[in-house]
């Protein structure tokens, strides 16, 4: 062997180590086939430093470019440059400042967004079974060390770069770094030198799945040594949009257009009247910087971060934050029973013969056909192995003269293990698995069998058959080989119903979200449990009965059937692309290999920490708690922060276009600017500050019963009727200022720059909800103090030293009693608009829905979810 095989100062040489023989990758590691010692690993971990590729940091300068890329403000500071040229140094002056506030609000959000986001990928773990000290136990990956020798098993992301030692039908998909798809066979041969990195059978990399087989290896390279860690470390980081961020980037898109289209009206219009040419280029310039929602992303920035904190302490962790919204989007939900709505804790309960008599010898046969070689010892990786091997006097029972000859590791397609074993003075075939399986593959199996199996799956009961044969020529095993076995009988385990999960499922029934099994285990068990927790069931239907089925009459019984029981992974993520195309926005709970393909194909793939690797890897959402309540508290958080957001689209959408269309109508109208622009930019940064609060604010609990999504027709509709009121106001406002009070040009644009503030400012305590405002439903108190102080300050700049320099002048106390009796008007008129506005039907899940009917029945149901949400809040607390 080279000396430059595992040079210490630079990374390994790939190709050497997949050339040389195990003994020589070994002694080079300094390591042997029983691992490291704990002291040695310390020492090797603070030399070569934790088994992580850092690919989740927080950039501060590309935080920074993201907010200058933003075209609202790009428009904003070409304004601002505009106007500082054409003599109008207060209005850059606040152009700037708007600026400044909207890129700093925007930066430290989105900062403390991405530093929520590395801390969320942080604290999803992945464990790997490494001998350490002689004994094979469950670490960390970052623990791992150059010559530490671990354990891969099915549905495992490989942690380093391995050289095998031993392979038991191993096969490793390798698509993240050679594109193949298929899985790649490996051996613990090596492999003539010079073969590419493709055809290296005996490494295995970081970052590739075990898709069968099983195998012990020794790592070569971790970290940014390994081959995906030089791959990573160079990868861009950006990642596709979700729903929500499109809908926001067309929103932002639209109002740039009106914005585009009413600043040139406005021009030319001001123009043909002979108006001066540099007021008027300011004015359409204001016009259209006013329109525009240049805080948008401050407030969604905001929500998203104060909502990743919320779900924090809810034990939600998000991988992306703006997947917070498509999480509250959800109205399917397709879950496995294990652990959601079972205790998830499995206990073998007995082990029996085919007539149901106790029989420990069909334990022991299924301890020596488990994960775990019964020589060694050491963790198991499969939850029915572990309890099996954590039952009474299970070491001592498989303990004796057994030794292990060859195993055939459990897969999704046999659902069997198999091992071949010399126990008692002979060679026997021990077949452990599914008892749909196994029993097919017996010679003749007892009448008091099934009856057993039926009453064990009446009773909820998790059942593994265990069937054997004499096999004393045998030296390998294969799939031909588990045939004409004897059955021996049967390993009962027993996974209790989670006292909470009848609860949970009445929370998630309160958001309208229709909860759908998708289960391995046997349908009658599945039953059972849903029955014990009052889950009503539209029926049952098993994987065999959906073979064959063509995609009409798949999606009808994916829409009409809640269990499915028995089904393949194949089968699960069909049964998501079928309601998908329904229209349903579906969310999806798995957190096993088999799961790997339904998480990719949901709209929210969740997973949880104690998931295998590739379900992790492949979820949106991982939650900390394998509990449907803490998923219910998730949906209505991120229902809660869209519903903020939309609160300030629809406030920009019909205030501000209400108040720049008077001002549009005005300036042709009258011989002087009803206001200047840069009173028109003040308005909107005080307007806009007082919105920063939204983000705080309650969501009525009528709203999270059921998903909303971006329609900019609704957006639209909603403009064109409430915007005119706004600008009804605003001409009342113009006939008292002219008709009565006989201002010229600086009273009228005080007066109008204080009605404007005021009633767009206050239009959110009516539009922030579908209900009576204050009496049915409150603000939040940041939000009502901000609103409230914005409009005071605004009036109080008239009277204060800087009115002249702003353009102000004091005004009569009349003109303010007549003004808070136009607020409180425009305020009733919104009201009442708002009444009828609403009391068309709208649409849930694509069906006219009117929500008056069952308007009490909503808010019951809502209460009673808050009041637990917040109990269960608090207890956690």
């Amino acid at each position: 062997m080279t000396a430059d095989l595992l040079p210490d100062t630079a990374a390994p040489n790939t190709a050497l180590v997949a050339a040389a023989d195990v003994d020589d990758v070994l002694r080079r590691l300094d390591s042997s086939t029983a691992g490291l010692s704990s002291a040695e690993a310390a020492a090797r971990l603070t030399r070569h430093g934790p088994n992580a590729v850092q690919t989740h940091h927080v950039n501060v300068f590309a935080v920074l470019g993201r907010q200058l890329r933003n075209a609202v403000l790009i428009l904003l500071a070409g304004t601002a440059v505009v106007s500082y040229f054409l003599g109008d140094s207060m209005q850059a002056v606040i152009i700037f400042i708007i600026l400044a506030a909207s890129i700093g609000l925007g930066f430290i959000n989105e900062y403390r967004a991405e530093r929520a986001a590395a801390d969320l990928h942080a604290s999803v773990h992945h464990n790997a079974v490494v001998c350490r000290d002689g004994k094979f136990v469950s670490l960390a990956v970052t623990a791992l060390v150059p010559g530490d020798v671990i354990r891969l098993s099915l549905g495992e992301a490989v942690p380093a770069d391995i050289r095998l030692i031993e392979v038991n039908g191993l096969e490793c998909n390798e698509s993240i770094l050679t594109g193949e798809s298929t899985g790649s066979e490996k051996s613990a041969q090596p492999v003539p030198a010079g073969t590419g990195l493709a055809d290296a059978t005996d490494l295995a990399f970081m970052g590739t799945i075990v898709s069968a087989g099983e195998g012990i290896g020794v790592v070569y390279a971790t970290g940014r040594d390994a081959e995906f860690g030089r791959i990573a470390s160079g990868l861009d980081e950006r990642q596709p949009e979700t729903s929500f961020q499109v809908g926001l980037r067309r929103f932002s898109y639209l109002l740039l257009q009106v914005a585009a289209a009413l600043m040139v009206i406005i021009l030319v219009s001001n123009l043909l009247l002979a108006k001066p040419i540099i007021d008027s280029v300011l004015f359409s310039l204001a016009i259209a910087v006013g329109i525009t929602p240049q805080l948008l992303p401050a407030v969604v920035s905001t929500g998203l971060a104060t909502g990743s904190r919320q779900l924090a302490k809810a034990k939600v962790l998000v991988k992306r934050l703006v997947c917070i919204e498509d999480l509250g989007d959800i109205d399917i939900l397709i879950t496995d029973k294990t652990g959601t709505l079972t205790e998830g804790r499995l206990r073998l309960v007995d082990s029996i013969d085919p007539a149901g008599a106790h029989s420990d010898p069909v334990r022991r046969l299924g301890l020596l056909a488990s994960d775990v070689d019964p020589e060694t010892a050491g963790a198991s990786a499969n939850p029915l192995d572990a309890a099996l091997w954590e039952s009474p006097d299970a070491r001592e029972l498989a303990a004796g003269a057994a030794h292990r000859v060859a195993m055939l590791p459990f897969d999704h397609e046999r659902r069997a293990t198999s091992a071949l074993v010399d126990v008692d003075g002979g060679r026997l075939l021990v077949v452990k698995g599914a008892p749909e399986q196994v029993l097919a593959q017996c010679r003749a199996v007892p009448p008091a069998a099934e009856e057993t199996l039926s009453a064990l799956f009446a009773a909820g009961r998790r059942v593994v058959a265990v069937a054997a044969k004499p096999a004393p020529a045998m030296t390998e095993l294969s799939r031909a080989d588990e045939c004409e076995l004897s059955l021996a009988g049967f390993l009962v385990f027993a996974d209790e119903p989670k006292s909470a999960a009848r609860q949970s499922l009445s929370e998630l029934a309160d958001l309208g979200i229709e909860l759908k099994i998708a289960t391995g285990d046997n349908p009658r068990v599945a039953e059972k449990v849903c029955g014990d927790l009052g889950l009503a069931s539209k029926g049952t239907i098993t994987g065999a009965e959906l073979d064959g089925l063509d995609d009409h009459a798949f999606t009808r019984i994916a829409q009409n059937h809640t269990i499915f029981a028995r089904i393949s992974p194949e089968q699960k993520a069909r049964l998501i692309v079928a309601l998908r195309r329904e229209g349903r926005s579906v969310g999806f709970l798995g957190d096993g290999v088999n799961d790997a393909l339904a998480l990719h194909a949901a709209d929210v793939g969740i997973s949880v920490d104690s998931a295998t690797d590739v379900a992790k890897d492949a979820a949106d959402v991982v939650l900390l708690e394998k509990d449907l309540g803490v998923l219910a508290t998730g949906v209505a958080e991120g229902r809660r922060i869209f519903a903020n957001t939309i609160k300030y689209v629809l406030m920009g959408t019909s205030s501000n276009f209400g108040n720049m269309f008077s001002a549009a109508a005005a300036s042709a109208l009258l011989p002087f600017l009803p206001m200047l622009p840069s009173q028109i930019l003040l308005n909107n940064l005080l307007y806009d500050t007082s919105q920063l609060a939204i983000p705080t604010d309650r969501v009525d609990a009528a709203q999270l019963q059921a998903p909303s999504h971006w329609d900019v027709a609704f957006i639209r509709r909603f403009m064109l009727i409430f915007g005119p009121i706004s600008s009804l106001f605003d001409f009342l406002t113009f006939g008292l200022m002219l008709g009565v009070l006989h201002a010229g040009a600086i009273e009228f644009r005080t007066g109008w720059f204080v009605e404007s503030l005021a009633t767009q400012t206050l239009i959110i305590f009516v539009i922030r909800t579908r209900m009576v405002p204050f009496f049915r439903s409150r603000p939040s108190a940041l939000l009502a103090v901000t609103s409230l102080t914005v409009v005071a300050v605004g009036a109080g700049l008239t009277i204060s030293p800087l009115a002249r320099t702003l353009g102000f002048t004091p005004l009569p106390w009349q003109f303010f009693g007549v003004l808070g009796t136009f607020v409180v008007c425009y305020l009733v008129l919104v009201e009442l608009g708002k009444l009828l506005f609403y009391s068309e039907p709208i649409r849930l899940n694509g069906q006219p829905h009117r929500t008056r009917g069952s308007a009490y029945r909503i808010r019951r149901r809502a209460a009673r979810y808050h009041h637990y949400a917040e109990r269960r809040m608090r207890k956690r607390n």
